[in-house]
């Protein structure tokens, strides 16, 4: 049975400002890629944030069946917010630890939604330090956002 990984980037010019996400979804046997699959977006005006989230989620609502996957992601602010801070918000109403909305609520529910669906693993890789699936997610989250830059 081949194991799925998910390798999710997020990039912004300007916070807010022109952004794209990236996506390399890979089927390994063992050491062998089976299956590859990359994917990209973006928006004309919009945040980092937003964008590593997004990357994330469209990964998980690519699979079109449920799977256990490795999620791997150079985002601290998604990898905590998915695993620890979500059950506190849940809790709180969507209000974060001061009693305000939670920052991008929508996307944190559509990325809860996503996941739901599938036995998610979450991982956390140092960003642009060399790790070559994370720069290849890098790569295409700035292909995502080039049809955004300089409008």
């Amino acid at each position: 049975m081949p194991r799925l990984f998910a390798y999710t980037d997020g990039a912004c010019s300007g916070n807010p400002g022109p952004g794209g996400w990236g996506a390399l979804l890979r089927a390994m046997d063992g050491d062998k890629v089976v299956k590859e699959r990359e994917l990209k977006g973006g928006e004309a005006q919009t945040t980092n944030n937003k964008m590593e989230l997004m990357a994330a989620i469209s990964a998980l609502e690519a699979l079109d069946r449920a799977s256990t996957i490795t999620v791997v992601t150079d985002s601290n602010y998604v990898k905590n917010g998915i695993t620890s801070w979500i059950h506190g918000w849940k809790r709180n109403g969507w209000k974060n630890a001061s009693k305000k909305p939670v920052a991008n609520a929508d996307l944190w529910k559509r990325l809860d939604t996503a996941q739901a669906r599938h036995n998610v693993t979450w991982e956390w890789v140092k960003g642009h330090a060399g790790h070559p699936e994370n720069e290849r997610a890098d790569e295409l989250a700035r292909a995502g956002m080039a049809p955004f830059k300089g409008k």
